[in-house]
Protein backbone atom coordinates (compact mmCIF):
# COMPACT_ATOMS: atom_id res chain seq x y z
CA UNK A 1 0.00 0.00 0.00
CA UNK A 2 1.24 3.51 -1.09
CA UNK A 3 1.96 5.14 2.06
CA UNK A 4 0.87 8.86 2.64
CA UNK A 5 3.34 12.10 2.45
CA UNK A 6 2.80 12.38 6.35
CA UNK A 7 3.77 8.98 7.25
CA UNK A 8 6.76 9.21 4.35
CA UNK A 9 7.93 12.25 6.00
CA UNK A 10 7.88 10.80 9.81
CA UNK A 11 9.94 7.83 9.14
CA UNK A 12 13.04 9.61 7.86
CA UNK A 13 12.75 12.03 10.85
CA UNK A 14 12.32 8.99 13.15
CA UNK A 15 15.45 7.57 11.85
CA UNK A 16 17.54 10.45 12.00
CA UNK A 17 16.12 11.19 15.56
CA UNK A 18 17.55 7.86 16.98
CA UNK A 19 20.61 8.63 14.85
CA UNK A 20 21.28 11.59 17.30
CA UNK A 21 20.70 10.02 19.92
CA UNK A 22 23.35 7.59 19.00
CA UNK A 23 25.59 10.61 18.19
CA UNK A 24 24.89 11.86 21.38
CA UNK A 25 25.43 8.70 23.61
CA UNK A 26 28.75 7.76 21.52
CA UNK A 27 29.98 11.74 22.60
CA UNK A 28 28.80 11.03 25.95
CA UNK A 29 30.96 7.44 26.22
CA UNK A 30 33.80 9.55 24.70
CA UNK A 31 33.57 12.26 27.09
CA UNK A 32 33.09 9.73 30.09
CA UNK A 33 36.29 7.88 28.93
CA UNK A 34 38.13 11.29 28.35
CA UNK A 35 37.30 12.94 31.28
CA UNK A 36 38.13 9.38 33.69
CA UNK A 37 41.61 9.32 31.51
CA UNK A 38 42.45 12.87 32.93
CA UNK A 39 41.08 12.59 36.04
CA UNK A 40 43.70 9.29 36.46
CA UNK A 41 46.30 11.03 34.87
CA UNK A 42 45.76 13.93 37.74
CA UNK A 43 46.20 11.14 40.05
CA UNK A 44 48.98 9.77 39.14
CA UNK A 45 50.57 13.76 38.48
CA UNK A 46 49.75 13.78 42.36
CA UNK A 47 51.11 10.23 42.83
CA UNK A 48 53.78 10.87 40.61
CA UNK A 49 55.06 13.98 43.04
CA UNK A 50 54.72 12.76 46.60
CA UNK A 51 55.72 8.94 46.47
CA UNK A 52 59.43 8.07 46.81
CA UNK A 53 60.18 11.39 46.61
CA UNK A 54 62.30 13.81 48.81
CA UNK A 55 62.33 17.53 49.01
CA UNK A 56 65.90 18.20 50.01
CA UNK A 57 66.84 17.51 46.37
CA UNK A 58 65.04 19.86 45.37
CA UNK A 59 66.26 22.61 47.80
CA UNK A 60 70.08 24.71 47.92
CA UNK A 61 71.72 24.41 51.10
CA UNK A 62 70.44 25.85 53.95
CA UNK A 63 67.40 26.60 56.26
CA UNK A 64 63.83 25.52 55.30
CA UNK A 65 61.35 25.90 57.24
CA UNK A 66 57.81 24.42 56.81
CA UNK A 67 54.81 25.51 58.23
CA UNK A 68 52.50 22.14 58.75
CA UNK A 69 50.02 23.51 61.14
CA UNK A 70 49.04 27.09 61.31
CA UNK A 71 45.89 26.62 63.90
CA UNK A 72 44.71 26.37 67.10
CA UNK A 73 42.42 24.56 69.41
CA UNK A 74 39.75 26.53 67.68
CA UNK A 75 38.43 24.75 64.45
CA UNK A 76 39.88 25.70 61.89
CA UNK A 77 39.21 23.78 58.10
CA UNK A 78 42.21 25.60 56.58
CA UNK A 79 44.66 24.96 59.43
CA UNK A 80 46.10 21.92 60.93
CA UNK A 81 47.28 21.88 65.00
CA UNK A 82 50.59 24.15 66.17
CA UNK A 83 53.45 22.65 64.13
CA UNK A 84 56.76 23.78 62.63
CA UNK A 85 59.38 21.45 60.69
CA UNK A 86 62.78 22.92 59.80
CA UNK A 87 65.18 21.15 57.33
CA UNK A 88 68.97 22.05 58.34
CA UNK A 89 71.23 20.98 55.49
CA UNK A 90 69.81 17.48 55.18
CA UNK A 91 68.91 17.15 58.82
CA UNK A 92 64.97 17.25 59.55
CA UNK A 93 63.60 17.85 62.87
CA UNK A 94 59.98 18.58 63.98
CA UNK A 95 58.72 21.07 66.23
CA UNK A 96 55.09 20.41 68.35
CA UNK A 97 52.57 17.66 66.60
CA UNK A 98 49.16 19.64 66.43
CA UNK A 99 46.04 17.08 64.94
CA UNK A 100 46.64 16.73 60.91
CA UNK A 101 49.51 18.00 60.79
CA UNK A 102 52.10 15.47 59.63
CA UNK A 103 49.79 14.71 56.72
CA UNK A 104 50.38 18.24 56.02
CA UNK A 105 54.47 17.70 56.28
CA UNK A 106 53.38 14.24 53.87
CA UNK A 107 51.79 16.58 51.08
CA UNK A 108 54.74 19.76 51.64
CA UNK A 109 57.11 16.33 50.43
CA UNK A 110 59.05 16.81 53.67
CA UNK A 111 61.10 13.75 54.47
CA UNK A 112 59.01 12.58 57.50
CA UNK A 113 60.82 8.72 57.88
CA UNK A 114 63.94 10.86 58.01
CA UNK A 115 62.96 12.92 61.22
CA UNK A 116 66.15 13.16 63.69
CA UNK A 117 64.22 14.69 66.75
CA UNK A 118 60.68 15.54 67.49
CA UNK A 119 60.86 18.93 69.63
CA UNK A 120 57.76 20.20 72.60
CA UNK A 121 57.77 23.95 73.08
CA UNK A 122 54.90 22.95 76.27
CA UNK A 123 52.40 19.88 77.14
CA UNK A 124 49.48 22.06 76.09
CA UNK A 125 46.44 19.21 73.92
CA UNK A 126 46.82 20.96 70.78
CA UNK A 127 50.73 20.94 70.61
CA UNK A 128 51.01 17.17 71.13
CA UNK A 129 47.40 15.55 69.25
CA UNK A 130 49.40 14.38 66.92
CA UNK A 131 51.67 12.60 68.12
CA UNK A 132 50.75 9.55 67.97
CA UNK A 133 50.32 9.40 63.78
CA UNK A 134 53.45 11.44 63.55
CA UNK A 135 55.38 9.04 65.07
CA UNK A 136 53.67 6.34 63.47
CA UNK A 137 54.56 8.07 59.91
CA UNK A 138 58.39 8.22 61.00
CA UNK A 139 58.88 4.97 61.92
CA UNK A 140 56.90 3.25 58.96
CA UNK A 141 58.15 5.67 56.59
CA UNK A 142 61.73 5.29 57.64
CA UNK A 143 61.71 1.78 58.49
CA UNK A 144 63.45 2.71 62.01
CA UNK A 145 65.27 0.03 63.86
CA UNK A 146 65.63 2.87 66.83
CA UNK A 147 62.90 4.83 69.31
CA UNK A 148 62.46 8.18 67.52
CA UNK A 149 63.61 10.96 70.10
CA UNK A 150 61.34 13.67 71.45
CA UNK A 151 62.87 16.39 73.80
CA UNK A 152 60.33 18.54 75.81
CA UNK A 153 59.57 20.26 79.29
CA UNK A 154 59.13 17.75 82.32
CA UNK A 155 56.07 16.17 81.80
CA UNK A 156 57.53 14.71 78.05
CA UNK A 157 58.16 11.30 79.29
CA UNK A 158 54.98 10.67 80.58
CA UNK A 159 52.84 12.00 77.29
CA UNK A 160 55.66 9.74 75.44
CA UNK A 161 54.74 6.74 77.25
CA UNK A 162 51.20 6.98 76.83
CA UNK A 163 51.64 7.66 73.19
CA UNK A 164 53.71 4.36 73.08
CA UNK A 165 50.90 2.37 75.05
CA UNK A 166 47.74 3.62 73.15
CA UNK A 167 49.74 2.88 69.84
CA UNK A 168 51.37 -0.45 70.84
CA UNK A 169 48.56 -2.37 69.41
CA UNK A 170 48.14 -0.55 66.28
CA UNK A 171 52.21 -1.73 65.91
CA UNK A 172 51.68 -5.01 66.45
CA UNK A 173 49.53 -5.40 63.88
CA UNK A 174 51.82 -3.03 61.30
CA UNK A 175 54.28 -5.89 62.12
CA UNK A 176 51.69 -8.43 61.34
CA UNK A 177 51.19 -7.48 58.11
CA UNK A 178 53.94 -5.90 56.50
CA UNK A 179 57.05 -7.53 58.53
CA UNK A 180 59.90 -6.59 60.10
CA UNK A 181 61.73 -5.09 57.37
CA UNK A 182 59.11 -2.05 57.23
CA UNK A 183 57.55 -2.62 60.79
CA UNK A 184 60.58 -3.64 62.87
CA UNK A 185 58.87 -3.18 66.45
CA UNK A 186 62.74 -2.08 67.59
CA UNK A 187 62.15 1.16 66.23
CA UNK A 188 58.59 1.52 66.87
CA UNK A 189 57.75 4.62 69.89
CA UNK A 190 59.24 7.84 71.34
CA UNK A 191 61.97 7.74 73.27
CA UNK A 192 61.73 11.07 75.66
CA UNK A 193 64.36 13.54 76.79
CA UNK A 194 62.95 15.96 78.99
CA UNK A 195 64.90 19.00 79.28
CA UNK A 196 65.62 21.02 82.72
CA UNK A 197 67.29 24.56 81.73
CA UNK A 198 70.00 25.56 84.16
CA UNK A 199 69.06 29.20 83.07
CA UNK A 200 67.06 31.06 80.48
CA UNK A 201 68.41 29.34 77.60
CA UNK A 202 70.51 26.10 76.73
CA UNK A 203 71.86 24.49 73.50
CA UNK A 204 70.13 21.71 73.47
CA UNK A 205 71.71 19.63 70.50
CA UNK A 206 74.83 20.53 68.72
CA UNK A 207 76.07 18.42 65.40
CA UNK A 208 78.09 19.26 63.00
CA UNK A 209 77.11 22.79 61.65
CA UNK A 210 73.45 22.31 63.43
CA UNK A 211 73.08 23.73 66.71
CA UNK A 212 69.38 23.90 68.30
CA UNK A 213 68.74 26.33 71.52
CA UNK A 214 65.71 25.57 74.15
CA UNK A 215 64.52 29.09 76.09
CA UNK A 216 62.43 29.72 78.59
CA UNK A 217 59.12 31.75 77.43
CA UNK A 218 55.98 33.15 79.71
CA UNK A 219 53.10 31.10 78.95
CA UNK A 220 51.46 30.87 82.84
CA UNK A 221 50.62 28.62 84.26
CA UNK A 222 52.47 26.21 81.92
CA UNK A 223 55.51 26.19 83.62
CA UNK A 224 58.01 25.52 81.84
CA UNK A 225 57.35 26.21 77.76
CA UNK A 226 59.65 26.79 75.71
CA UNK A 227 60.50 28.54 72.53
CA UNK A 228 63.48 26.91 70.58
CA UNK A 229 66.51 28.98 68.18
CA UNK A 230 68.12 27.13 65.10
CA UNK A 231 71.02 27.64 63.43
CA UNK A 232 72.52 25.99 60.68
CA UNK A 233 76.14 27.96 59.11
CA UNK A 234 74.93 31.51 58.81
CA UNK A 235 70.98 31.18 58.63
CA UNK A 236 69.03 31.12 62.04
CA UNK A 237 65.16 30.75 63.04
CA UNK A 238 63.40 31.12 65.95
CA UNK A 239 59.81 29.27 67.19
CA UNK A 240 58.50 31.24 69.70
CA UNK A 241 56.28 28.63 71.03
CA UNK A 242 53.22 30.27 73.07
CA UNK A 243 54.23 32.95 74.94
CA UNK A 244 53.20 36.34 76.11
CA UNK A 245 55.57 39.18 74.85
CA UNK A 246 58.99 38.13 76.33
CA UNK A 247 62.31 39.28 76.91
CA UNK A 248 64.21 36.30 76.98
CA UNK A 249 62.88 35.45 73.68
CA UNK A 250 64.08 39.15 72.33
CA UNK A 251 67.37 38.02 73.66
CA UNK A 252 67.70 34.88 72.37
CA UNK A 253 66.00 35.45 68.91
CA UNK A 254 68.49 39.08 68.41
CA UNK A 255 69.75 38.80 64.97
CA UNK A 256 67.67 35.95 63.68
CA UNK A 257 67.30 35.50 60.10
CA UNK A 258 63.37 34.77 60.58
CA UNK A 259 60.99 34.65 63.55
CA UNK A 260 58.35 32.23 63.84
CA UNK A 261 55.68 33.49 66.47
CA UNK A 262 52.55 32.86 67.59
CA UNK A 263 49.74 35.81 67.93
CA UNK A 264 45.89 36.52 68.95
CA UNK A 265 44.24 39.07 68.08
CA UNK A 266 42.81 40.44 71.31
CA UNK A 267 40.39 42.19 69.63
CA UNK A 268 38.68 39.84 67.36
CA UNK A 269 38.32 37.67 70.54
CA UNK A 270 37.16 40.32 72.40
CA UNK A 271 34.10 40.09 70.44
CA UNK A 272 33.71 36.73 69.87
CA UNK A 273 33.21 36.95 73.88
CA UNK A 274 30.99 39.51 73.60
CA UNK A 275 28.91 37.20 71.37
CA UNK A 276 29.48 34.07 73.56
CA UNK A 277 28.09 36.14 76.56
CA UNK A 278 24.64 37.17 74.56
CA UNK A 279 24.59 33.76 74.02
CA UNK A 280 24.45 32.45 77.09
CA UNK A 281 27.65 30.40 76.35
CA UNK A 282 29.13 31.10 79.65
CA UNK A 283 31.73 28.80 79.50
CA UNK A 284 32.95 29.33 76.06
CA UNK A 285 33.20 33.34 77.48
CA UNK A 286 35.08 32.73 80.02
CA UNK A 287 37.61 30.83 78.09
CA UNK A 288 38.11 33.53 75.79
CA UNK A 289 38.65 35.78 78.48
CA UNK A 290 41.03 33.98 79.69
CA UNK A 291 43.46 32.95 76.83
CA UNK A 292 44.17 36.64 76.06
CA UNK A 293 46.69 36.92 79.19
CA UNK A 294 49.06 34.19 78.57
CA UNK A 295 49.35 34.79 74.17
CA UNK A 296 50.59 37.42 71.84
CA UNK A 297 48.84 40.26 70.01
CA UNK A 298 50.36 40.71 66.73
CA UNK A 299 50.63 44.08 67.54
CA UNK A 300 53.20 42.61 70.28
CA UNK A 301 54.44 40.25 68.03
CA UNK A 302 56.16 42.80 65.98
CA UNK A 303 57.36 44.38 68.66
CA UNK A 304 59.55 41.63 69.99
CA UNK A 305 60.67 40.94 65.96
CA UNK A 306 62.00 44.88 66.23
CA UNK A 307 63.28 44.70 69.65
CA UNK A 308 65.52 41.56 68.52
CA UNK A 309 66.14 42.65 64.93
CA UNK A 310 64.64 39.77 63.21
CA UNK A 311 65.04 40.39 59.58
CA UNK A 312 61.24 39.07 58.46
CA UNK A 313 58.60 37.86 60.63
CA UNK A 314 55.68 34.98 60.55
CA UNK A 315 52.79 34.86 61.88
CA UNK A 316 51.41 31.16 63.60
CA UNK A 317 49.61 29.91 65.71
CA UNK A 318 46.34 32.01 64.45
CA UNK A 319 43.97 32.64 66.84
CA UNK A 320 40.83 33.39 66.20
CA UNK A 321 40.44 31.41 62.59
CA UNK A 322 40.71 33.86 59.41
CA UNK A 323 38.13 32.19 57.02
CA UNK A 324 39.23 34.55 54.50
CA UNK A 325 42.88 36.29 53.77
CA UNK A 326 40.56 39.79 53.54
CA UNK A 327 41.06 39.46 57.35
CA UNK A 328 44.59 39.66 57.27
CA UNK A 329 44.82 42.97 57.04
CA UNK A 330 42.39 43.06 60.19
CA UNK A 331 44.21 40.79 62.12
CA UNK A 332 47.77 42.39 61.40
CA UNK A 333 46.81 46.02 61.92
CA UNK A 334 49.29 47.93 63.81
CA UNK A 335 52.23 46.07 63.00
CA UNK A 336 53.71 48.21 60.43
CA UNK A 337 54.21 50.82 63.04
CA UNK A 338 55.97 48.59 65.25
CA UNK A 339 58.23 46.33 62.99
CA UNK A 340 59.72 47.43 59.76
CA UNK A 341 60.66 44.10 58.42
CA UNK A 342 58.65 41.77 56.26
CA UNK A 343 55.12 40.36 57.92
CA UNK A 344 53.83 37.26 56.61
CA UNK A 345 50.56 35.76 58.14
CA UNK A 346 51.84 32.02 57.50
CA UNK A 347 49.34 29.70 56.42
CA UNK A 348 49.86 25.40 56.07
CA UNK A 349 52.11 24.89 53.17
CA UNK A 350 54.22 27.76 53.13
CA UNK A 351 57.88 26.76 52.83
CA UNK A 352 60.25 29.53 53.79
CA UNK A 353 64.22 29.00 52.87
CA UNK A 354 66.97 30.40 53.95
CA UNK A 355 69.77 30.00 51.66
CA UNK A 356 72.78 29.63 53.51
CA UNK A 357 75.89 32.45 52.39
CA UNK A 358 72.66 34.76 51.64
CA UNK A 359 70.17 36.89 53.17
CA UNK A 360 67.68 35.68 51.07
CA UNK A 361 64.52 34.38 52.12
CA UNK A 362 62.49 32.89 49.75
CA UNK A 363 58.39 32.12 50.29
CA UNK A 364 57.14 28.97 48.28
CA UNK A 365 53.00 27.35 48.78
CA UNK A 366 53.41 24.41 48.25
CA UNK A 367 49.72 23.36 49.09
CA UNK A 368 46.85 25.00 47.61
Amino acid sequence: MKQTGTQASKKPLRTGVLVLFAVLAAVSAIGFALRDAIAERVLLGVVERNIGTDVRAELPDGLHVFLCGTGSPMPDITRAGPCTAVLAGDRAFVFDSGAGSVRKLALMRFPVGSTEALYLTHLHSDHIDGLGETMLQIWIGGSLRRNTPIYGPIGTSRVAEGFNDAYQIDAGYRLAHHGPEIADLGGFGLDPRELVLEGDSEVVFERGEVRITAFRVHHDPVEPAFGYRIDYKDRSVVISGDTTYDENLVDVAAGCDLLVHEALNMELIEAMEELARERGATSIEKILFDIRDYHTSPVDAARAAEASKAKALVLTHIVPPLPTPLLNGRFTRGMDAEYTGAITVGVDGLLLSLPAGSEEIVKEQLLR
